[in-house]
């Protein structure tokens, strides 16, 4: 029973799954703000190259910077190493093993997760995968520094930093792993009465597909890295074209696992988007079952669409048309989502909250973000732009403007059903405002910087003649990303004020009707006094003696 739990089994070392969900929240928003502050680094270095950085210049080893100048061997680990923080450390556990833990039980009306050790497992694997990461910054020759894609024969070169990197890498993908099964089991095993699979809500739907992404992806990313780290440490050659390895293989095995990688990225946002915006709304999720066919088919499509990351390659023009149209397929689910998000809120009694604002964020940067995903399913179209500032442009309205509005929304969302605390509203509108607009300028001039040519991954803008004219845009993007980085206090405020003077509330706030809410807030061990029942399509429930705190009874 869990009055008789001690300190480390309660809060370290829990078994409970809500436990396990707060403890990956709390560190996935530690890391978000290392990722940022290595992404603002970055950004100095591009706006301001060969000047020295103020302050923090002095603070970093000769190895990394002298007289407060960015050298550029460290500039290559800042890029390899904020991608793989924000991708590994961030977005995918935050959305996956942050509110996936937390809300999943919950809303199957379940009372913990089927494997609730592996369940902890999960989480402290995830600890030492960051530290072995970051380790590799004070390791001779610095961290890993060959972009996340690592691709080789500079990935098998690298200094012993990249090494750090892999074995990172293969730990919390075997975290991604445990977790996986543990969802796909729980949800197949572990719901209540009544709820049929076509009564789940999206949030658990959208775990429940990309779970079955990570199952499948995911060891092939794991051996992929293993035979990498074999050619670094055991003199083999899987890759190495002088003893007889095919760098190409590199390019299929990690894409193979990298573009469905972003759908793990983005699929629980459009479960929690779903879920906000049809409480918010007053409505019931328009066109539930197509939300749940397009999740799949996205799914699907997700897997045999690797190949569009590798037009340059020289693989051959049927082969490229095949990924070519099999991407721009993809649009049509995503279009349906869309349209179904819309519909939702069409003549809906709108509750602009902090949740509900952050949703419509994410509904409206996603499909900026897939548009330009469009035009680079286009092989002509793709080869002008590959590696230019287009491609980073478009990944961030993806993963920041998608999966990171859709965090804020479900932060919002379930932090009075996590704490018994609601956030600030006033605070949380600001920091959404202010989120956005700095975003928007941030990342969308990336996209003419592309079109003007370039490059990623670039150490010194200013030697380039034919982007010395785009430096001023560069200057721009420089300064919104640290307006950005610094309005995220507001979040941290927020937070911390919320948890221990935030205004306390009842069971069910937002007047939702999804299982989670006919729980306590928050959860005792267990979750349920008494299971509910589920009796009617999509999610009408009964509990015995509190009928009347839930829609639609309380509905006008």
């Amino acid at each position: 029973m869990e009055h008789k739990l001690n300190f480390w089994r309660k809060y370290i070392f829990s078994t409970d799954h809500k436990m396990i969900g707060l403890q990956f929240l709390f560190t996935t928003l530690f890391f978000f703000l290392v990722g940022g502050a290595l992404a603002l680094l970055l950004r100095w270095q591009l706006a301001y190259p060969g000047k020295p950085m103020p302050v923090l210049g002095s603070l970093f080893p000769d190895s990394m910077m002298v007289g407060g100048v960015m050298l550029p061997e460290f500039y290559n680990s800042l890029f390899t190493m904020h991608a793989s923080v924000m991708i590994f450390f961030a977005i995918i556990p935050i959305l996956v093993g942050a509110f996936g833990n937390f809300v999943v039980p919950l809303q199957i009306g379940a009372r913990d997760m089927a494997f609730p050790r592996l369940n902890m497992l999960s989480y402290w694997f995830f600890w030492p995968a960051a530290i072995v990461a970051l380790t590799g910054f004070f390791m001779q020759g610095g961290a890993a520094a060959s972009g996340w894609t690592a691709y080789p024969p500079l990935s098998a070169i690298e200094p012993v930093g990249q090494t750090f990197w892999i074995v990172a890498v293969i730990l919390v993908g075997t975290s991604s792993i445990m977790g996986a099964i543990n969802y796909l089991t729980t949800i197949l095993n572990m719901r209540a009465p009544g709820m049929g699979f076509f009564r789940m809500p999206l949030t658990t739907w959208a775990i429940f597909i990309t779970s079955i992404l990570s199952l499948l992806a995911t060891p092939v990313l794991t051996t992929a890295m293993i035979m990498l780290l074999f050619d670094r440490t055991l003199g083999t050659h899987f890759f190495l074209a002088e003893g007889g390895g095919i760098t190409l293989l590199w390019q299929h095995l990690f894409w193979f696992y990298s573009h469905p990688a972003v759908y793990i990225m983005i699929l629980p946002g459009m479960g929690i988007v779903s879920d906000v915006i049809s409480t918010f709304s007053r409505k019931p999720l328009f066109g539930y079952k197509m939300m749940v066919f397009a999740i799949m088919a996205i799914a699907f499509l997700g897997f045999i669409v690797w190949g569009h990351h590798m037009f340059q390659s020289g693989m051959n023009p049927t082969v490229g048309t095949t990924f070519m149209l099999s991407t721009m397929l993809i649009a049509v689910p995503s279009a349906i989502k869309t349209f179904n998000w819309l519909g939702t809120m069409w003549r809906g009694s709108i509750r602009f909250t902090p949740a509900m604002l952050n949703a419509i964020a994410f509904v409206s940067m996603f499909v900026i973000g897939g548009l330009s995903g469009i035009f680079m399913a286009s092989t002509a179209v793709d080869i002008f732009i590959h590696d230019t500032y287009f491609i980073v442009g478009h990944i961030h309205y993806v993963l920041f403007g998608g999966s990171m509005f859709a965090a804020f929304a479900g932060l919002n969302y379930w932090f009075p059903k996590m704490f018994g605390r609601i956030l600030d509203d006033l605070l949380g509108k600001i920091h959404f405002v202010g989120t956005f607009i700095f975003f928007n300028c941030t990342f969308f001039p990336m996209h003419i910087l592309g079109i003007g040519g370039h490059m990623r991954r670039i150490y010194d803008p200013m030697q380039y003649a034919h982007l010395q004219h785009l430096q001023p845009i560069n200057v721009f993007i420089t300064i919104s990303a640290f307006l950005l980085g610094v309005w995220q206090i507001f979040l941290v405020i927020n937070v911390v004020k919320s948890l221990f003077w935030g205004k306390k509330v009842d069971r069910n706030p937002w007047q939702a009707n999804t299982l989670e809410w006919a729980a306590p807030s928050p959860p005792p061990h267990g979750n349920f006094e008494t299971i509910p029942t589920v009796y009617r399509e999509p999610y009408e429930y009964s509990v015995p003696g509190r009928e009347k705190d839930f829609y639609p009874q309380n509905e006008p």
